[in-house]
């Protein structure tokens, strides 16, 4: 296979993240609407770009305070802040279907380089569509507080409300580009 462009299926990707809360439990969430665009050969990822804006707004944690909270001024300050951002810069292959993905990570105003492992998870044809289908998974763990999201509370245990380790999971589905 070549180096192709893959238009990404929004209905069957997602964009999640988990948060550690009151430091007993956490808390999940998604971003609703993102768009990316990859340029890979499945087979080869060591040469794939891919990048990806996320509408900072469309956080959804089930419970609409929460999602304002976290789009506010304390958190993501979604009016200053509309976009998180990602651009890949390298990628390593970590085993048989496993792959490092390096990139610059843009949140809140603030870019630093984060590394994302990326699981090639198969390619299929789409009964529906018809079209060659492939799949991915990523996964990765930034901390806020390198993004500038300080924000917290402490609790009376002594730790603090907010945990400062976020776990993003990307699942996506991609067809060939026409």
């Amino acid at each position: 296979m070549t180096k192709t462009k893959w238009a990404v299926d929004y209905a069957h990707s997602t964009i999640d993240f988990t948060v550690k809360h009151m430091m007993i439990s956490k808390v999940k969430g998604s971003f609703q609407n993102f768009e990316a665009e990859i340029e890979a050969d499945p087979q080869d990822l060591t040469d794939a770009k891919v990048s990806f804006i996320v509408d900072a707004r469309s956080i959804h944690t089930k419970n609409d305070d929460r999602d304002n909270h976290l789009r506010s001024a304390d958190f993501l300050d979604v009016e200053q802040y509309p976009n998180i951002t990602f651009v890949s810069k390298s990628v390593t292959k970590a085993g048989d279907n496993d792959y490092n993905v390096t990139g610059d990570l843009t949140i809140h105003g603030v870019t630093k380089e984060e590394t994302f492992k990326v699981t090639f998870e198969g390619i299929s044809k789409n009964p529906m569509s018809g079209a060659e289908t492939a799949g991915f998974s990523a996964e990765g763990t930034v901390k806020r507080s390198n993004y500038g999201l300080t924000w917290n509370a402490a609790l009376e245990t002594g730790g603090v409300l907010v945990g400062d380790e976020i776990k993003f999971t990307v699942e996506l589905e991609a067809s060939k580009a026409e």
